[in-house]
């Protein structure tokens, strides 16, 4: 079985590539958002040239970041949502309201010390995990059933 797995949230650990060192073997095609923090940050102003204030660099950023991570987690199978404990993820409860929305199921992965503000993000995921290797299992089962 062929899948399509898109990777939200928390950039600055290695997580996508312990979950897809994990799921080796299997069919899955990963999508992810641009993973180049600064990248990121600085597409608005890369494309549209400088912008006229710090608030409008960061929309123009998002709007065409929107692009990306709407289109794919309209094509994804499989939604995981990677909140970090160290930086706040705003973008990623987005992500996951979104995958909602389209009643995309999804995966939250998070430390268990930030259950709390995260409970309604919780609430709407078809599996709450704390390790990298959880997700991977659940991966396993829905792929092989084993």
């Amino acid at each position: 079985m062929s899948y399509r797995i898109y990777l939200s949230g928390e950039i600055h650990t290695d997580w996508r590539d312990e979950l897809k060192s994990a799921c080796t073997g299997l069919d899955i095609e990963w999508l992810t958002p641009v993973t180049v923090h600064e990248a990121s940050d600085d597409v608005g102003d890369a494309v549209l040239g400088a912008q006229p204030s710090p608030f409008f660099r960061d929309h123009a950023a998002a709007k065409i970041n929107g692009i990306r991570i709407q289109g794919h987690i309209r094509s994804a199978d499989l939604v995981i949502v990677r909140f970090g404990d160290k930086y706040k993820q705003w973008n990623a409860a987005f992500d996951a309201g979104w995958a909602a929305a389209l009643d995309k199921p999804y995966i939250v992965l998070h430390d268990e010390s930030i259950t709390h503000p995260l409970k309604e993000v919780d609430a709407y995921a078809k599996a709450v995990c704390q390790s990298v290797d959880q997700v991977a299992q659940i991966i396993r089962y829905v792929l092989t059933q084993e």
